[in-house]
């Protein structure tokens, strides 16, 4: 979806007033988060009738910490140029891979200190450094 110049015009008190040498222009630039919103696509993805890619996204990364796209979503649903339905999904992630030895897995005979002890006849010392008392 892409907004025409006579929406862009009836919503532009919404954002920002562009000042020096912009390269992209806020219509443009409308165009581009709305394209990413509609495809769901990553920001290289983005065609290069927009701008560069690391340009717009900046700038979004920008309006999105002042607070412009939420005013520019209000604004485009106050005109009624777009409807937005904001729909969550949270998906948990409770598995993880880990180490075999914690799933389960068979545990190697010559691995363990008994099949040591038994080999050798003597077991193997650690030694921990601990802090004495005086």
């Amino acid at each position: 979806m892409e907004i025409t110049k006579a929406q862009y015009e009836r919503i532009k008190r919404y954002l920002p007033v562009q000042r020096g040498n912009v390269e992209i222009e806020n219509h443009t630039m409308i165009n581009a988060v709305l394209y990413i919103v509609e495809n769901g696509c990553k920001w290289r993805a983005l065609p290069e009738y927009f701008g560069k890619w690391n340009s717009v996204y900046q700038r979004c990364r920008r309006w999105n910490k002042s607070g412009v796209l939420k005013r520019l979503f209000e604004g485009l649903q106050k005109e009624q140029i777009l409807s937005v339905r904001i729909e969550l999904l949270a998906l948990d992630s409770t598995s993880m891979k880990v180490h075999p030895d914690a799933q389960g897995a068979q545990k190697k005979a010559e691995s363990s200190l008994l099949a040591k002890v038994a080999e050798v006849g003597t077991p193997n010392f650690m030694w921990y450094p601990q802090m004495t008392r005086p």
